[in-house]
């Protein structure tokens, strides 16, 4: 690679996503020079790649720090996603999309790169229109936008990965809507890093909409038998009926998979439409196939599966947030910002090590469980699904090591300070916001743990709120407690 190329300013908006963090590193790992745009740096701290890249913090509907973001860019990265910001999410996906583009012009950016959905169909659901229409956006100024245009990505960690491996593993047989006949195009993670990695170097900029898919076009329902086959299950059972409408569907995958009903509804609603590239909207005369060719769909799977299986996942669809999620609005209420504050704090000095006790610590939830009292967390994880929240089953990364900004089961990691300090915000639904803090120091030779429950209510139905789940606290934290040193000792 020539120098000039490798010098270039790249920017990449959504660093804190699913496909942006792979690429952030991808770059990063290849020397160039990368800056992001993310709302709140804390989120990125614990990334490998954290102290590589620059940083600007900001938020992508304010214009002027777009104008700080797109400062000496070359090329541009728009990975960003406003499908949970409500009925609307389509009219705000566009503005920013406009804004980004006004702004990149001003700022003599070369090139724009999107990466957006397949959408050949005549009919397509209102979630690809949106992505469709955000491309437009895009390209409504002078600077030239590369619009790669991809369908279900294949990889460890994608929503669409887990949809289909959990629906595959959990029901032998299914009664599935019409739509898992229909044909889409997939696409391996890998194949997609390659295409937007390439786009970094090209030797002009390009202005063009191009689809990009693997080597196979086939149905969702040939894709769950092959997932079958390849993890040893037999063969699925599948039976088409005609009233699972998408909303309907959408609500049952929220319940039988870790990916939660908000998510799930635009995943399938764009699958009633054949998602299927057009030969027409090839990208090989400008970015040649990856050396050795593109990644079938068996290999793919067999990859995202090693890389769970062997604790490697780098990045998962639950990382990413939107602006008006609970995380955005968990910064910053002090005690003396007037907000009640509500608490459970206790406390424990053990002979045990500091570092046995952070080790579980770290290790909380997901596949470990919450050291006691499943049961009990396994209840309100399934009355926060049935209200419409994340529930229980998000699970995490990696099952040993967190970092700031990921998920924990409804729990996100807002604070870690490794060995002594772990604070995550609770993103269940809640009159209120709630936080589960742990902290370690050494007393006189020994460790002391102290683990703090916080509650701030809205109103005084969170208040009530507090007060009938008290009873609960008595058993549930003593419990937690106990079993968090007394599993250190026994490993110890």
């Amino acid at each position: 690679m020539s120098a000039p190329l490798q010098s270039r300013k790249i920017l990449i908006t959504g660093a804190s996503g699913y496909v942006g963090g792979r690429l952030v590193k991808a770059l990063v790992d290849d020397g160039f020079n990368v800056r992001i745009l993310v709302r709140d740096w804390h989120k990125i701290q614990g990334q490998p790649w954290a102290s590589a890249v620059e940083i600007t913090q900001g938020d992508a509907q304010n214009r002027s720090d777009l104008e700080m973001a797109l400062d000496g860019v070359h090329t541009a990265y728009y990975l960003l996603h406003s499908i949970n910001l409500g009925p609307n999410f389509d009219e705000i996906e566009a503005q920013m999309a406009r804004d980004f583009a006004e702004v990149s012009e001003a700022a003599g950016v070369s090139q724009i790169v999107y990466l957006g959905g397949i959408a050949n169909d005549v009919n397509i659901s209102k979630h690809l229109a949106s992505r469709a229409r955000t491309g437009a956006q895009l390209a409504s100024t002078t600077v030239p936008v590369l619009e790669l245009r991809a369908g279900i990505i294949i990889g460890s960690g994608s929503a669409s990965f887990e949809m289909l491996r959990h629906l595959t593993h959990r029901l032998p047989v299914m009664t599935t809507p019409k739509w898992v006949m229909n044909r889409t195009h997939p696409i391996a993670i890998r194949d997609v890093l390659y295409y937007l990695k390439s786009a970094a170097v090209l030797s002009q900029p390009a202005g063009r909409v191009c689809d990009i898919g693997g080597p196979e076009v086939l149905t969702y329902a040939d894709m769950m038998q092959k997932f079958a086959k390849l993890s040893g299950l037999k063969k699925r059972l599948i039976i088409k009926i005609p009233v699972l409408t998408p909303g309907l569907s959408s609500l049952w995958i929220g319940l039988v998979t870790p990916v939660p009903t908000a998510l799930a509804r635009p995943l399938v609603g764009s699958l009633i439409s054949e998602v299927v590239a057009d030969p027409a909207k090839s990208v090989a005369d400008l970015i040649p196939p990856p050396p050795g060719g593109l990644t079938d769909v068996t290999t793919a799977m067999n990859l995202a599966l090693s890389k769970i299986t062997a604790h490697g996942v780098e990045t998962r669809w639950s990382d990413a947030t939107s602006p008006t999620a609970p995380w955005q609005k968990a910064q910053g209420d002090p005690d003396w910002s007037g907000e009640m504050v509500l608490r459970d704090r206790r406390e424990v000095v053990t002979d045990v090590s500091l570092e046995k006790i952070w080790r579980q610590i770290e290790g909380i939830g997901g596949e470990h469980g919450w050291f006691g009292s499943d049961f009990l967390w396994w209840g309100r994880g399934v009355i926060d699904r049935f209200v419409g929240g994340v529930g229980l089953r998000r699970g995490r990364r990696d099952p040993d090591y967190l970092r700031i900004g990921e998920s924990v089961d409804f729990w996100r990691v807002e604070e870690l300070e490794q060995g002594r300090r772990l604070k995550l915000y609770a993103e269940m639904i809640l009159p209120g916001k709630a936080w589960l803090e742990f902290s370690l120091s050494r007393e006189n030779g020994k460790t002391k743990l102290v683990q703090e429950a916080t509650f701030n209510p809205r109103g005084l139905g969170g208040q009530m709120y507090w007060y009938a789940i008290s009873p609960l606290h008595l058993f549930v934290f003593p419990t937690m407690l106990r079993n968090i040193v007394k599993k250190a000792s026994k490993d110890a």
